[in-house]
C-alpha cells in the first residue's frame, strides 16, 4: 500500500505534509520489521533533501527499537549534519553514540538501560551505580573510541571524572579500622 501511495504521489500533486507522512509512516513500517536495506532504500529514493530531513528526524523522535534508533541517527549524521542545529547535532550523536554502547551490553540487560540511550554519560553512572564493572570497562573502551575527535557534549574528561568519582567513593570508609589488642 505504501508503495502504490509513493506512486500516486509520482503521478499528481501530494501537498508536502501528506508527502512527509507517507514516506515517515512507510519509514517507521521497515524500521519496525527490522528491514534496514528497504529503509535505506526509501531515504535514498526520496528527491527533496528537506523531505528527507524531516522524515527521517519526525522518525527518530518516535523512540523506536535500538536497531531503528541506531539506524537513523547514523542515517542522520551521514548525510545531514551540516543542516543541523548544534544542538540537535549533539542530541543524535549522543542517541548514537548511547545506541553503540548499549550494543556493549549483554542483550538481556539492554532493555534496562533503553531509556538512556540519549544519555550515555547518565547510563555509565547507572552502569557504575549497579556495580556492572565489567560492562563499565567496556562501555568505557567503546566511549573512548567513539568520542575520538568528536564534540557532544561532552568529552573523554567527562568519563574519566565520573569514573574518578566512583572510584573516590568506593574507597570511601564512613567508620574508622579498629586495631585488635591481644
Amino acid at each position: 500500500d505504501y508503495e502504490l501511495c509513493e506512486e500516486w504521489g509520482h503521478l499528481y500533486p501530494v501537498p508536502r505534509e501528506d508527502l512527509i507522512n507517507l514516506h515517515r509512516e512507510h519509514l517507521l513500517h521497515l524500521l519496525e520489521m527490522g528491514d534496514m536495506e528497504k529503509a535505506l532504500q526509501l531515504l535514498q529514493r526520496i528527491e527533496d533533501p528537506g523531505v528527507c530531513l524531516a522524515i527521517s528526524e519526525q522518525s527518530l523522535d518516535q523512540h523506536l527499537s535500538l536497531a531503528a534508533s541506531h539506524f537513523l541517527a547514523d542515517y542522520l549524521t551521514a548525510h545531514f549534519y551540516a543542516s543541523l542545529t548544534t544542538a540537535r547535532r549533539n542530541e543524535i550523536q549522543a542517541l548514537y553514540i548511547g545506541s553503540k554502547v548499549l550494543l556493549t551490553l549483554p542483550e538481556l540487560s539492554r532493555v534496562n538501560y533503553f531509556h538512556l540511550s540519549s544519555r550515555p554519560l547518565l547510563m555509565l553512572e547507572q552502569l557504575l551505580m549497579n556495580m556492572k564493572v565489567d560492562w563499565v570497562a567496556v562501555a568505557v573502551q567503546t566511549l573512548h573510541q567513539l568520542l575520538a575527535g568528536q564534540e557532544i557534549g561532552f568529552t573523554v574528561e567527562d568519563i574519566d571524572n565520573l569514573l574518578s568519582k566512583y572510584a573516590e567513593k568506593a574507597l570511601n570508609f564512613p567508620f574508622t579500622l579498629k586495631e585488635k589488642r591481644s
